[in-house]
């Protein structure tokens, strides 16, 4: 199927065409392109825009701003975000690192948008031109968004605060069975004052575990101290079901990858 395609210099530009029906937005193309090619007859033609602030990484006073057009390739090799290397580079291969941006991983539905799962965990916010939406807001009112976002924000965390963990069956870098991310901060006395956890798989978004964050507070990381977050991991969970595994699964195995993350 033919797609037209229309290039922008400005995301104020890209909006105004947006509003035409059947048009989306043009990112790395990973996931419309395939869209298309799959028959969505949804999609009749594709915007992008050549803004250079969509394409930028700046890292200042331990606050980040990533360009949404910046990709998977570019975070993981950034000098000054090696503690997220890890989760941009559980996103496919390199040829797919290389296209996918931190902004159309927004829009990843499950089994995919790992990255998406760990900005979960960094209390990341998403700015469009209307301004910045915190990320849990943004991903649940996703479906309806049109407007180009055009970064993402966040703290940048402390190297031992932050944990990234992908399952899959095919290694290194197969379809997820689960992802989980996690910034935790300790006392000195290693019990935890405070926890963020996203879950990737357990919906059909990421979401956060807050039932497990609230049994963490006041407890160490050892067999015991972690024994009453994993109870409590499966709460409000409702797992996707695809090829790679079922719903069963997937909520049977999670305190088993929970239970890693926190005591590695």
């Amino acid at each position: 199927m033919a797609l037209a395609l229309q290039t922008f210099a400005t995301v104020k530009d890209a909006n105004a065409a947006l509003k035409a029906q059947g048009t989306r937005y043009l990112g790395g193309g990973t996931l419309v392109v395939r869209a298309a090619n799959e028959g969505d007859v949804s999609v009749s033609g594709l915007v992008r825009s050549t803004e250079p602030s969509l394409s930028t990484i700046a890292v200042a006073g331990g606050k980040v701003r990533i360009g949404a057009s910046v990709t998977m390739a570019a975070i993981a090799s950034h000098p000054e975000l090696g503690t997220l290397a890890k989760a941009a580079r559980a996103v496919g291969g390199p040829a797919i690192r290389n296209m996918a941006t931190i902004g159309g991983n927004l829009f990843a539905p499950a089994p995919y948008g790992d990255f998406a799962v760990a900005l979960l965990a960094l209390d990341a916010t998403v700015g469009t031109d209307d301004g910045q939406t915190p990320i849990e807001t943004f991903l649940a009112n996703r479906d309806g968004s049109r407007a180009v976002v055009t970064s993402v924000s966040f703290t940048l965390p402390k190297a031992d605060s932050f944990r990234f963990l992908k399952v899959s069956r095919v290694k290194p870098k197969g379809v997820s069975v689960l992802s989980i991310a996690a910034v935790l901060e300790l006392s000195s006395d290693g019990t935890v004052t405070s926890a963020r956890i996203a879950l990737g798989c357990m919906a059909d978004r990421p979401m956060r575990a807050r039932a497990a964050e609230k049994a963490l507070i006041g407890r160490t990381l050892t067999a015991d101290g972690i024994a009453p977050a994993l109870a409590a991991a499966g709460d409000g969970i409702s797992p996707i079901t695809d090829p790679i595994a079922s719903a069963w699964y997937r909520a049977e195995v999670l305190p088993v990858h929970l239970g890693r993350l926190l005591l590695a």
